[in-house]
């Protein structure tokens, strides 16, 4: 029986659930995240939904059901305020508690459930006691992508925080000096203390390990053996960097970048391969394996994001090191050489004006190649314009001679087609073919055969646009 294969991003694409929080519950990973839409110009316009996969078959993600709503906070009945980026942890009493927040609200939601797939009802507002602050609802440092931690020995951390370098006029906050913690009673809703600093944020990081890579967004807290590990978004936005402490609430020191979304810092990397939008996710062990889950952009925006993996190493010195990111993600090693994928799983889109951080409210679409969907069924990589390249990560080839495209667009020019990144060197292609479409209409197959003997092997494969108009790139199927 031939083993399903699972490639980046690992959910159909029909689905956009990024900021992803992985968490292995009953020998099934489950994955909490926020809830983006298909083209939305706004973040996390859905509800909460939950996916989960056995453990050891990560390419039978399963559809958990919609699970919260943001009308079930008492602050949000008239749904005007949308739910960001979840945790969810297990508390001692074997239910299930989600922590969440509302679009600039200065509160911290939790909700419970007796399953990791829910559905969640609504269960407080993480408070203080009495004794603190008048027993007030938490709204101090911006209540901002909150992280839920129950360690070893039964005590509980709420994370939280957003420090970004400027602030939007349009949203008058106040952020957070870096990422904050604070200790919760046993209810998981009522702190212990006052919160303090965890890591700082970039106006507080000169002169500590973590200066360029400070804290920015995104908390999530880890623990193997005796470490714990700190994942969060840096000051860069597109990098998802860990620190280290042999404590939860204090002590931690930067280790380094987990991952990319542009690939940005891997090998010394300096151009991005990808969009550069915001990051989010975390690491998880699963089936003995360690993985961190991030997330890309699509639609050439920041608001339609989906949710990537890639399997990571654990050095015995405790570190990580950067992970490249590719098209394969969970499946274990390469996808097979053969048969049809859809363009859809490039993790790798550049040209002479396509490199560089998406700017939220612009429109970028006219310098950027970007995954799109048509329909619920259609996706596709749109606007490839002269010299653009996308790529994907990888094959296994037993003998590839032809490959077949399924194109539409308006253009005249030639498809190249390599085995590596033409973008380093480009003076070894595997296949040329001119090409030359009137109207955009209806989908054409192109075969192209290689010009050079049957590809056998472990390889990329990058397809290069040079010419006039555009096309857009919907399958590639792999033939002998």
């Amino acid at each position: 029986m031939n083993k399903k294969q699972v490639f980046n991003p690992y959910l159909p694409l029909y689905e956009y659930v990024p900021d992803g929080e992985p968490h292995v519950f009953n020998d099934r990973v489950y994955l909490y995240g926020s809830h983006d839409e298909a083209g939305s110009v706004k973040y996390c316009t859905g509800d909460y939904v939950v996916w989960s996969a056995p453990i050891n078959e990560l390419s039978d993600w399963k559809y958990e059901g919609e699970v919260y709503k943001a009308t079930q906070d008492p602050s949000n009945t008239q749904g005007k305020l949308q739910l960001w980026a979840p945790d969810v942890a297990r508390g001692k009493d074997g239910r299930y508690y989600l922590y969440y927040c509302l679009f600039f609200h200065l509160e911290i939601g939790v909700a419970v459930s007796d399953s990791p797939a829910g559905p969640f009802e609504f269960y407080g507002h993480v408070k203080y006691p009495e004794n603190l602050n008048d027993g007030n609802v938490l709204s101090d440092f911006l209540p901002f992508d909150p992280a839920i931690f129950v360690d070893d020995d039964d005590k509980i951390f709420l994370y939280y925080g957003f420090a970004p370098a400027e602030t939007n006029p349009d949203y008058p906050i106040v952020p957070s000096p870096g990422s904050m913690v604070v200790e919760l009673e046993k209810d998981m809703c009522t702190t212990k203390g006052i919160p303090t600093m965890l890591i700082p944020g970039g106006a507080h990081s000169q002169g500590t390990t973590f200066q360029g890579h400070a804290f920015y967004e995104a908390s999530s807290m880890r623990k193997i053996g005796d470490t714990y590990y700190f994942i969060y978004s840096s000051e860069l936005s597109h990098e998802l960097c860990f620190a280290t402490s042999k404590y939860p609430d204090k002590g931690f020191v930067f280790g380094g970048i987990i991952v990319s979304n542009g690939d940005l810092g891997y090998n010394g990397r300096e151009k991005a391969v990808n969009m550069t939008g915001n990051n989010h996710g975390s690491i998880e062990k699963i089936n003995g394996k360690w993985y961190v889950f991030y997330h890309r952009q699509t639609h050439g925006t920041e608001t339609s994001r989906q949710g990537c993996a890639e399997q990571i190493t654990l050095l015995p010195n405790g570190k990580i090191e950067q992970v490249e990111i590719t098209s394969c993600g969970l499946n274990g090693g390469p996808l097979k050489g053969e048969g049809s994928y859809s363009a859809a799983i490039a993790c790798h889109l550049t040209g002479p004006s396509a490199n560089g951080k998406i700017i939220f409210g612009q429109d970028t679409k006219e310098v950027l190649p970007y995954i799109f969907e048509e329909s619920k069924e259609s996706h596709f990589v749109a606007n490839m314009t002269n010299n653009i390249v996308v790529g994907f990560k990888y094959f296994e080839f037993t003998g590839l001679e032809k490959i077949s495209l399924q194109i539409k667009g308006k253009a005249n020019g030639t498809i190249i087609i390599y085995h590596h990144n033409p973008e380093v060197a480009a003076d070894d292609s595997l296949a040329t073919k001119e090409i030359k479409i009137d109207e955009d209409q209806a989908w054409l197959t192109n075969e192209i055969v290689l010009t050079e003997p049957a590809l056998k092997g472990v390889y990329p494969i990058y397809i290069k646009y040079v010419g006039e108009g555009y096309i857009n790139l919907k399958t590639l199927t792999f033939g002998r």
